[in-house]
């Protein structure tokens, strides 16, 4: 008795694993990426040269809803506190310090598994060049850890090279 329900246990699985329609299969990867994500590393390659694009120890925060939806928010750990206590009489130095130290967008976004990328819609960013801009990202999970770079759309903030990206699952 347990060999013949075995047997239609293992047979279902294969007739549903072969048979899976494609919209199920992408729906699983969207699955695997959908949760909260804390940033261990950015990297910036340019030029062959690679570079700790928001310092030696970035933070971050990368979160993927099941209905579309992300935001991304990465700063640098050493950015300065406004001597003043209010951030609207910034100093022109720690303005600049905080613009350039710190990135944040939201959006939309749908996975590809043909491709294995992530397109994401920007509705909104910190740096407005991107405001309605659309990046698409190959990316691959292993265990706990999402690696991710673009590879079509605006590639970086500061214009050119390729910013490589690691987030581990959030706990």
């Amino acid at each position: 008795m347990n060999r013949i329900i075995s047997a239609v246990v293992t047979a279902s699985a294969l007739i549903f694993g072969v048979f899976l329609p494609r919209d199920e299969a992408v729906a699983q990867m969207a699955k695997d990426l959908v949760g909260t994500w804390t940033l261990v590393s950015i990297t910036l390659e340019k030029d062959g040269t690679k570079t700790d694009f928001y310092g030696p120890n970035p933070q971050g925060q990368l979160m993927y809803d099941a209905n579309g939806h992300f935001s991304v928010i990465i700063t640098r750990s050493d950015l300065p506190k406004f001597a003043s206590n209010n951030r609207e009489l910034g100093t022109p130095e720690e303005n600049k310090a905080i613009v350039q130290g710190s990135l944040a967008y939201f959006g939309t976004y749908s996975v590809s598994e043909t491709d294995k990328t992530i397109t994401s819609d920007i509705e909104n960013s910190t740096f407005p060049n991107w405001n309605g801009v659309e990046r698409k990202t190959s990316f691959n999970i292993s265990g706990d850890e999402l690696t991710t770079h673009v590879v079509s759309g605006p590639l970086t903030s500061i214009g050119t090279g390729t910013a490589y990206v690691v987030w581990k699952r959030a706990k």
